[in-house]
């Protein structure tokens, strides 16, 4: 256990989040051996089948895992604040809440796979491929909720370690088992997405283990299954609050990609590969993000009000530093590193997917500040003005794709974000500025 109430704000979040930053490096890595496996054995058709429905996945699963996260909060403010009681019960209530929607979700999805599937466009000759993929996926949302939530524990009480030792050998497996279901087995599409599925259950189930032997304090007793109407209140609104933030930017993303099947099986495969790109590029965003949501939470929770605007104001000036290293990158291997993904040497996929990436990065500071203000936000309370600046998102993606795309074409895809984050960082900002706990100077404390 670690707590970040005490020390130098940016060293803490720093050293909290380099684990969790190797974590989803690897988790992103078998994303991209997934695509890269999947390109290169079975051909660019059935690349486009996974990408057409990949934002789908990743919508729910980021639904899911921001409800979990949100959950924690409400665990590191107990934590924060030495109440061990009251936390066996937001972890009680986190373990029932999050389970229960990541069934519901899978139940209603699988039951309107086909019409998702329709309202998404994907093509009648990679329609088989997307559904026996997305329905995998679908059925094993409640293994990656178990581990995410288990994660999202662990991270509050201060261990970003452990579940990257999980992810790691998850990681492992799953290349492992693509190579095995695709070229042995000659499962297709459905045996990559099997893999990820058995992957996220053998790390969820070590999670679980580990968290029983190490942390006697998580151990649950019957009292502490018996969660009481407002606790179950506050961790529902806070989950639903993270989840709602995260759900409403990649249903943007989901809307923009409906607009995106229509233009053609490059254009996909070069979204799709662009997309695998950013998510690592973007990587410290959210990881900090999260970072800043359990360093708030618990210094919220211990009434060291002062430490938030140091901790937030220097791990702005961090990411900045990333984000100039990303603009040189992009400028200068985005050829390179879609061949890499792709497997492909198609001119019209590499151009496509470069120019995406050189445009969006020369303005990754607004996402930066966008990313750690809304996890900052979360943490020490305020989850109506996230919630509102995302929605501003998902208007302006769904704009997009139903008015800009269908007239200019792809064009209308790489400009739709940079035009979207400079309206929804406002809102953000402008409460930031308003917001009383961070007037404090760095040693104050609560009275």
């Amino acid at each position: 256990m670690k707590t970040l109430t005490e020390g130098k704000p940016i060293k803490l979040i720093l050293l909290f989040a380099v684990p969790l930053f190797v974590g989803q490096l690897f988790n992103l890595f078998y994303s991209l051996v997934d695509t890269r496996i999947v390109g290169s054995t079975l051909g660019t058709d059935a690349l486009a089948a996974v990408g057409a429905t990949t934002t789908v996945s990743d919508m729910l699963t980021g639904l899911l895992n921001g409800f979990s996260n949100g959950c924690a909060i409400v665990i590191a403010t107990c934590f924060g604040a030495s109440n061990m009681t009251d936390m066996k019960k937001a972890l009680g209530g986190t373990v029932v809440l999050s389970l229960g929607l990541s069934l519901s979700v899978s139940a209603l999805c699988l039951l309107f796979l086909n019409p998702l599937l329709g309202f998404m466009h994907v093509e009648a000759k990679i329609f088989p491929d997307s559904r026996a993929y997305l329905g995998i996926i679908l059925a094993g949302l409640a293994a990656s909720t178990l581990y995410n939530m288990c994660a999202a524990v662990l991270r509050a009480i201060g261990d970003s370690f452990t579940p990257l030792l999980f992810l790691i050998l998850a990681s492992l497996l799953n290349i492992f088992l693509d190579y095995g279901f695709i070229l042995f087995l000659r499962m297709g599409v459905g045996g990559a997405a099997l893999a990820t599925v058995i992957s996220q259950i053998l790390s969820a189930l070590l999670c679980l283990l580990y968290m029983r032997k190490k942390y006697p304090m998580l151990a649950l007793s019957k009292k502490d299954w018996a969660v009481e109407r407002e606790t179950y209140r506050k961790l529902f609104a806070t989950g639903i609050s993270m989840a709602f933030m995260v759900s409403f930017v990649n249903l943007g993303t989901v809307a923009l990609q409906t607009a995106i099947n229509t233009l053609g099986r490059n254009i996909i495969v070069a979204h799709t590969a662009a997309r695998k790109i950013t998510s690592v590029f973007m990587l410290p965003f959210s990881v900090l993000g999260t970072t800043l949501a359990t360093y708030c939470g618990q210094n919220l929770g211990a009434g060291k009000y002062g430490r938030l605007r140091e901790g937030i104001r220097d791990t702005v000036l961090v990411t900045f530093l990333w984000c100039l290293g990303v603009i040189l990158a992009a400028n200068t291997i985005s050829p390179l590193l879609i061949r890499l993904v792709t497997a492909s040497s198609e001119p019209e996929i590499i151009s496509t997917a470069t120019l995406y990436l050189r445009v969006n990065t020369a303005f990754y500071f607004v996402p930066a500040v966008i990313c750690l203000f809304r996890n900052s936000m979360q943490g020490f309370g305020d989850s109506r003005t996230p919630i509102f600046s995302s929605s501003l998102e998902l208007i302006g993606k769904i704009l997009v794709a139903f008015f800009l795309a269908p007239a200019i074409g792809y064009a209308g895809i790489i400009a739709a974000e940079p035009i979207v984050w400079f309206v929804m960082v406002i809102p953000l900002i402008i409460s930031m500025l308003r917001n009383p706990l961070l007037k404090a100077d760095a040693n104050s404390t609560a009275a």
